[in-house]
């Protein structure tokens, strides 16, 4: 008796301490009381790729030129080690050692991109490649047969390179461009794909590739072309969702889910300003999110007044940030059936009275700098730190701000140099799955888990000198051999057990 006597005292004691952490560092409290941790029965869980990164095949059967092929051969210099993925991980030719790794680990679905200019090698239907819809058809199925759920990436930086030379995100013709494009691959692969991701991360490639200058297509016009970029990536989301809806929803059985995915940080502040987070959170999360998810739609406020002061003072005749109409703002609010996310990193922020940057600029506008804190766990790439309960803020931050829509985590991964004993990355995927149990004990409505990524590819201006895969593939054989990874075995015990072991 006095035995179950302690054992309710010690219960009682891991509850106490589970409510009491549960608005800090709650993740490693748990970690610390349980042998475990259980993830929600229908919790779906994943691996990620995309189709430049690990396709090859670049100039074969009748694919076009997309904007990465031109920037990696003009301009190999921009590259970490002169790299390209003309060839990369073969997937092209070798799917068949991928869909082996995706059974290996049990993953209930595989996210993988489509590549334009390999069904439309120049962007427009005219130019419709059938031995391109052949692979992804042949791609799909083999998912299918093997009880894999596809989940889709329409877009993933790949642009065709002869949309580029027509102005590329900043034509307004890039809409109607895009839609046809979605409505291709609707009628083609909407009655097997059930989950649709629109765009993958468009700060990344609006921000580097029109203001940076820094990605293909090496436009510099910060505070510009990549504010126009981000607004008609917006309003081309909201066109291909609303033709889902309107004409393929109901035909492939009201089951298909069309979202779009955002990567974004969270911040912090070291003397906890609630009005710092929220401006940082808006200048990254809120600039693509707030359009599509808030009941009010539309661009943030801080953005319209800040973009808006800082143009007229600039001596310009309008703002910067374009200006959304009512009949857009009704058009794009509501627009998802759920929100991708990608989450890496968090940053503690404040906010900068006289900002250096040139003019204009995001940085100016924003008018944040971002430090991190000495003690977290950098990865090997340079701006990669471990903050899982960033993670977990994110999430809140999303509940509160979004109506507690639907969350699919669509990439979260770690970085080095490709060894197989990777202890770090197992150590960083199960810290960040404790943040996201933490988040659903709060109430955040998150469904799905996605690593980044299923193998070593080609990690864009890092080329191969950063490797986030759960596989290493040898680039240098012929064979591109995929060899697990320890975090390979681990991510596959957790998709078993729908659980967080508190071993490694």
């Amino acid at each position: 008796m006095e035995g179950i006597k302690i054992e309710k005292i010690f219960l009682l004691f891991q509850i106490f301490c589970i409510i009491s952490n549960r608005g800090g560092n709650s993740y490693a409290v748990i970690e610390s009381v349980n042998e475990s941790r259980k993830f929600p029965d229908k919790f779906l869980f994943g691996t990620s790729t995309s189709a430049y990164q690990i396709e090859g095949g670049w100039n074969e059967d009748g694919k076009g030129l997309s904007i990465w092929d031109t920037f990696t051969h003009e301009h190999p210099e921009k590259i970490a080690d002169r790299s390209n993925a003309d060839v990369g991980p073969d997937s092209y030719h070798r799917f068949d050692d991928d869909l082996k790794i995706i059974k290996e680990l049990g993953s209930d679905f595989y996210r993988f991109s489509i590549s334009w200019p390999r069904v439309m090698p120049t962007g427009d239907i005219s130019s419709l490649n059938k031995a391109g819809l052949k692979y992804y058809d042949d791609v799909i199925n083999k998912l299918l047969e093997n009880n894999i759920e596809p989940m889709v990436t329409m877009f993933h930086y790949d642009l065709p390179q002869k949309l580029t030379d027509i102005g590329g995100f900043t034509n307004p013709l890039f809409l109607k461009y895009f839609e046809n494009y979605a409505e291709l691959l609707y009628i083609h692969f909407g009655d097997r794909v059930k989950y649709w991701i629109t765009f993958n991360e468009p700060f990344d490639y609006c921000h580097p590739g029109y203001g940076e200058a820094t990605y293909p297509p090496l436009i510099e016009s910060d505070g510009i072309a990549n504010y126009l970029c981000l607004d008609h990536t917006i309003k081309a989301h909201a066109m291909a969702y609303r033709l889902y809806r309107m004409k393929y929803y109901e035909k492939y059985g009201k089951i298909g889910k069309v979202g779009i995915t955002i990567s974004s940080r969270f911040y912090f502040s070291k003397s906890n300003d609630e009005s710092i987070v929220d401006r940082g959170m808006q200048f990254m999360l809120g600039w693509l999110a707030h359009p599509i998810y808030s009941k009010a739609g539309g661009y943030p406020e801080v953005l319209i007044e800040e973009i808006g002061r800082n143009s007229l003072g600039e001596g310009r005749a309008w703002s910067r940030l374009p200006t959304m109409s009512e009949d857009w703002k009704n058009l794009i609010r509501g627009s998802a059936d759920f929100l991708g996310l990608n989450y890496y990193t968090s940053r503690y922020i404040e906010y900068v009275e006289s900002p250096k940057g040139k003019s204009p600029s995001l940085e100016r506008d924003a008018r944040i700098n971002a430090t991190v804190d000495p003690q977290w766990k950098r990865a090997k790439s340079t701006w990669l730190y471990s903050v899982p309960r960033g993670l977990t803020g994110l999430l809140g931050f999303i509940k509160d701000q979004y109506s507690n829509v639907e969350v699919m985590i669509t990439e979260n991964g770690f970085s080095d140099d490709g060894q197989l004993n990777d202890d770090d990355r197992i150590q960083y995927i199960k810290d960040h799955l404790n943040a996201i149990l933490d988040a659903i004990d709060q109430g955040c409505n998150v469904t799905a888990y996605t690593v980044w990524s299923l193998i070593d590819n080609f990690e864009w201006v890092y080329g191969y000198t950063e490797r986030f895969g759960l596989y290493y593939v040898n680039m240098s054989s012929p064979n591109k051999e995929r060899i697990a990874k320890k975090s390979a075995k681990f991510y596959t015990d957790v998709i078993k057990s729908h659980s967080v072991s508190s071993n490694l």
